[in-house]
């Protein structure tokens, strides 16, 4: 670990009875996590096929909003808890008894949510707001007042998602007069550039130890230039689509957020080595290469007036690019943040090679309509076969003290 990196463990509370899975932020999340994610879809599996119907109102509502804010959530407390006493040194981080109760809420809201026909929209609104607002609350300080505003890009960005998930809920329940479906089409824009932001801080650490374990003579930069224009035109598609759904500008919008994400490859042309085909950097330019092939086919999409396939290639961004995000630095951090060196295992390998065949898969179903449940059957498992096996290969890291043997 870089000597910056480290910086932040010299402020971990001196709490002598803290379980190993309490011990820092991504262990809690990812251990409650990952079995969530293969539960659901085992539990969407029977609710497509109406063995189960645990909704009032749009199934499809419901599915993206869990698979957005139910998974979104988690990935964010996993992310702030644990890089904000990375980024801000001198920031305590959250351990033991507080982030177990964090967690439990979180977990709350997912049962919450499998049983909204009996608990009703406003307790399931209630218990669902909590994690979020608790991790705001906890992050605002350190990011949002940050003289310097180095990260309160971050903190911002989790606001707007916070009032989307109001939005929605008071949509849900009547109290507004805005389509629920609306609000999660922002919220996936929203996600997008939170994912944007994060995979930013997420490259710059994972290239750079990527580097130094293999000895490369070159430094890594995430140019904030090409973040920004990325972000920025994401941002204002997003917008446009809510406010103007049927305006031909959106489609050259879309186009520009495609040109604009797949420029921040060119972080990956380094002044004196070649990485750009080197594992990590291979999986986390996929990553960058699915937002863009969203917003990229989704522009083409508006612009022809003849496809009319504009939320089969919104998966491109949700089970591609959030899907592949979420298992790249489940892993990232299980190394790096259990004090081990990143490894290009068979493992790793698989889980992405599975997230992008059931992302296509996904897509295709478009063009193949006549298969859609072969396709949406075979997308569902392969999607989730990197997860199953993660607990194989990640579990010992996460119940288990670090490796260097510094706390956390």
């Amino acid at each position: 670990m870089s000597q910056q990196a480290a910086k932040h463990y010299t402020h971990y509370p001196e709490d002598r009875d803290v379980p190993i899975y309490l011990a820092y932020g991504f262990r809690a999340v990812f251990l409650v996590l990952t079995p969530y994610i293969i539960l659901s879809s085992i539990l969407w599996g029977f609710t497509w096929a109406g063995f189960i119907k645990p909704f009032s109102g749009d199934i499809v509502t419901w599915h993206i909003y869990e698979f957005m804010y139910g998974f979104g959530i988690a990935g964010a407390m996993a992310f702030i808890f644990t890089g904000v006493p990375e980024m801000f040194p001198g920031v305590v981080p959250l351990i033991g008894k507080r982030l177990k109760w964090i967690v439990i809420f979180w977990i709350a809201g997912r049962i919450s949510f499998w049983l909204i026909e009996f608990l009703g929209v406003y307790i399931t609104a209630l218990i669902n707001i909590i994690p979020l607002a608790w991790l705001l609350a906890w992050a605002f300080k350190p990011v949002v007042l940050d003289p310097l505003q180095r990260h309160a890009s971050l903190g911002y960005t989790l606001g707007v998602i916070f009032i989307l998930q109001i939005l929605f809920f008071l949509s849900m329940a009547d109290l507004i007069e805005i389509i629920s479906f609306d609000i999660l089409k922002l919220a996936v824009g929203a996600f997008m550039v939170l994912l944007l932001l994060a995979l930013r801080r997420v490259n710059t650490e994972a290239i750079n130890e990527m580097m130094e374990d293999k000895e490369l003579d070159d430094t890594f930069f995430a140019y904030p230039f090409r973040y920004n224009l990325a972000v920025f035109c994401v941002a204002l598609f997003t917008i446009i689509e809510f406010l103007y759904p049927e305006n031909r500008v959106l489609g050259w919008l879309g186009l520009a957020a495609f040109a604009s994400v797949l420029g921040i490859i060119n972080d990956y042309n380094l002044k004196f080595e070649s990485i750009i085909f080197r594992p990590y950097t291979i999986y986390l330019g996929t990553v960058l290469v699915f937002i863009a092939l969203g917003y990229g086919a989704m522009g083409y999409d508006i612009l022809d007036q003849s496809i009319y396939a504009l939320n089969h290639f919104r998966h491109f961004l949700t089970s591609g690019a959030f899907g592949l995000a979420f298992f790249m630095v489940m892993v990232i951090v299980a190394y790096i943040h259990t004090g081990r060196r990143l490894e290009n295992d068979i493992v790793l390998q698989i889980g992405v090679v599975c997230i992008v065949v059931a992302t296509f898969l996904r897509v295709s179903i478009f063009y193949f309509s006549e298969y859609s449940s072969m396709l949406y059957f075979s997308s569902s498992i392969l999607w989730s076969i990197p997860f199953l096996i993660y607990p194989i290969r990640f579990f010992p890291y996460l119940l288990n003290k670090r490796a260097d043997g510094i706390k956390g």
